[in-house]
């Protein structure tokens, strides 16, 4: 299918919006929007970080899956409470594939489930006693942890639980960290908030307890990689590319990282984040209180690993700069070579994606580099800064999309006819039962590391283990199959 007009493509927003009643329509319109690249600022064409519509299927987390499945969750020697039912750490344990090195159980302990398990007691008379009787309990089971983090949800904001105190009074007695995060699910439109109240507990309970210690041996060339949660091991492929352009990796945060590198952070030279969503706001304050400069890179495809490698290099001297130039050189060799073998099976294939974080963006490049081209995009919970570094890497014409409702998005992939869907789990069977090859872009369906040149391998790979699959010969889209479909119910108001 040829790539669609700006005609075509507002035809198409329009035909999907109206099924909607009026007031539901003017709302969602706002949400979806042509890609046009002469615009700097992305509110120009396209409204984000805004309530979903009630009524519809969002596929948005909540501020308790941000901070506990996203900023917290990945720190593995800490252990990390869920306050409150049983089912919200249950649900997002183990959920992501951020891999770590040590015991579980014994000095790592990011797969467990630490929980309240409230009752209808604990709501009616509250939670503070059993989370002390929690507290103390952990000690005497498990002693190696390095402090704990009290992951509000939902029923504590409503009663009134005083986690502070408790958490103050138990970092009394037994010397550790423990800190209390306000991040009950019911809070903001989306798990963003989650990530910024993650970040502000950082900032509060953590990032100042080595300020004025100068026992930590320091180097020129000292970095913190920041919004990597090492999903499929990104965050060691990553960290291989910067120690052997000659840095110094003090810090990961948070996918296999430890209390002591997040307290180390304000040592280093610079902050390099990933996600930019979930963790620019800790970047941006320790660049006031500490001076530190931060930026954010991209290790997804050889052209973006390159620029990225360049940009970092430039904060260095030539050292550095020889260092990036170098890591580029050693693997031009690997990466042709794999863009030799896929590109063939893949150029020309058609991308629509819809994910959270920075993938909607970020992996575009890696797409390009064999041939690809990504026709769709859009943010469960991006902001318009969000959007703002996205409209320059997309074609003009192409679809954004915005908090898409369930409805939308299955009706902009039966129009576009994509060859591939890059989406989270709660999408995955729904496309695949259409016939549309599908990558889960969230924790990489249980492969990767997609980072890094040796990631970049393994992502070719997949998608052409994806689109090329002779089992979707056997499977017959809705727009392939001949039917007739009754007129489409209008949607309640």
């Amino acid at each position: 299918m040829a790539a669609m007009t700006r005609e075509e493509t507002e035809a198409l927003i329009q035909e999907v919006l109206e099924i909607y009643p009026e007031k539901s329509r003017k709302d969602r319109a706002k949400h979806l929007a042509i890609n046009d690249q002469s615009l700097e600022k992305s509110n120009k064409c396209i409204t984000s970080n805004r309530k979903s519509l009630p009524g519809v299927m969002t596929i948005r987390g909540c501020a308790y899956a941000g901070s506990k499945g996203v900023v917290w969750g990945p720190i593995k020697d800490m252990i990390h409470i869920s306050h409150g039912p049983v089912g919200c750490g249950q649900y997002s344990r183990a959920g992501r594939r951020n891999y770590y090195v040590g015991t579980t159980g014994v000095n790592t302990f990011g797969t467990m489930n630490f929980t309240s398990d409230f009752t209808e007691k604990d709501i009616v008379f509250g939670g503070d006693k059993k989370l002390a009787k929690l507290i103390d309990e952990i000690e005497v089971l498990f002693p190696l942890n390095k402090g704990i983090s009290v992951q509000s949800e939902c029923p504590i904001g409503l009663i009134g639980d005083d986690i502070e105190a408790v958490s103050k009074q138990k970092t009394k007695e037994h010397g550790k960290t423990i800190v209390p995060v306000r991040c009950e699910g019911f809070r903001g439109v989306s798990q963003s908030l989650g990530h910024h109240i993650a970040n502000d507990a950082i900032r509060d309970w953590v990032l100042d307890k080595r300020d004025g210690d100068d026992s930590f041996p320091t180097t020129p060339y000292d970095v913190a990689v920041i919004g990597d949660y090492n999903i499929g091991g990104d965050a060691w492929a990553s960290r291989t590319l910067l120690e052997e352009m000659g840095l110094r990796v003090v810090a990961q945060w948070s996918g296999d990282g430890t209390i002591a590198e997040i307290e180390n952070t304000p040592k280093v030279k610079l902050n390099l984040i990933h996600c930019y969503r979930s963790m620019n706001y800790i970047a941006r304050h320790m660049e006031e209180k500490y001076s530190i400069p931060w930026i954010e890179y991209n290790f997804f495809g050889p052209t973006k690993i390159a620029e990225s490698l360049r940009r970092i290099a430039s904060y260095f001297d030539e050292t550095i700069k020889e260092g990036a130039e170098r890591v580029i050189a050693r693997y031009e060799s690997e990466y042709n070579a794999v863009i030799a073998k896929y590109k063939p099976r893949l150029e020309g294939k058609r991308v629509m994606l819809y994910i959270g974080g920075l993938r909607p963006r970020h992996v575009i490049g890696a797409y390009e580099d064999l041939g690809m081209e990504v026709v769709g995009t859009g943010y469960e919970f991006g902001h318009n800064d969000d959007y703002d570094r996205t409209i320059k890497e997309m074609g003009n014409a192409t679809l954004l999309y915005d908090d898409v409702t369930g409805y939308e998005f299955e009706e902009f992939v039966k129009k576009v006819q994509p060859d591939l869907v890059g989406s989270g789990v709660k999408e995955k069977y729904i496309f695949q039962k259409m016939g549309v090859p599908f990558r889960q872009m969230h924790s990489w369906d249980y492969s990767g590391p997609y980072h890094g040149y040796d990631g970049f391998a393994i992502f070719a790979r997949d998608m052409d283990m994806t689109i090329n699959n002779p089992c979707w010969k056997n499977i017959k889209a809705p727009w392939k199959t001949e039917t007739t479909s009754a007129e489409p119910e209008k949607a309640v108001a």
